[in-house]
C-alpha cells in the first residue's frame, strides 16, 4: 500500500469489517490518523481537461507553453506546470505513440 488513498480504503475495511477503532486500524496499518482525516481543498479542473482536449485535437503540434497561452487568454487561471501536467495526462488518452 503505497497511496494514501489505499491506505484510507485499507483503514475503513478494518473499521467496518473487524469493528476496530480508528487509531488501532491506523497502527495495524502503519499510517497516521491524519491520512485518514485529510481532505483535498484541490478544485476539480475537468472543464480545463476538455477545453485542453479540444485545443490539442485540433492543434497536434502546439506544446503545453502554447497551450497555456491560449488558455490564458480564454480566462482560465492556471500555472505552467499545472498545463503541462495536465496536458500530458490528455496527451496520453488522446495521441497514439508510435
Amino acid at each position: 500500500m503505497v497511496t494514501p488513498a489505499a491506505k484510507r480504503k485499507a483503514v475503513a475495511h478494518l473499521v467496518d469489517v473487524y469493528g476496530m477503532s480508528e487509531r488501532r486500524a491506523c497502527k495495524a496499518i502503519g499510517c497516521c490518523r491524519m491520512t485518514m482525516r485529510y481532505q483535498t481543498t484541490r478544485a476539480d479542473d475537468a472543464g480545463l481537461r476538455q477545453r485542453m482536449k479540444a485545443i490539442a485535437q485540433e492543434r497536434r503540434r502546439f506544446g503545453y507553453r502554447r497551450l497555456h497561452v491560449l488558455l490564458k487568454r480564454e480566462g482560465y487561471a492556471i500555472n505552467r506546470k499545472r498545463s503541462s501536467e495536465a496536458l500530458a495526462i490528455v496527451c496520453a488518452q488522446t495521441w497514439e505513440h508510435r
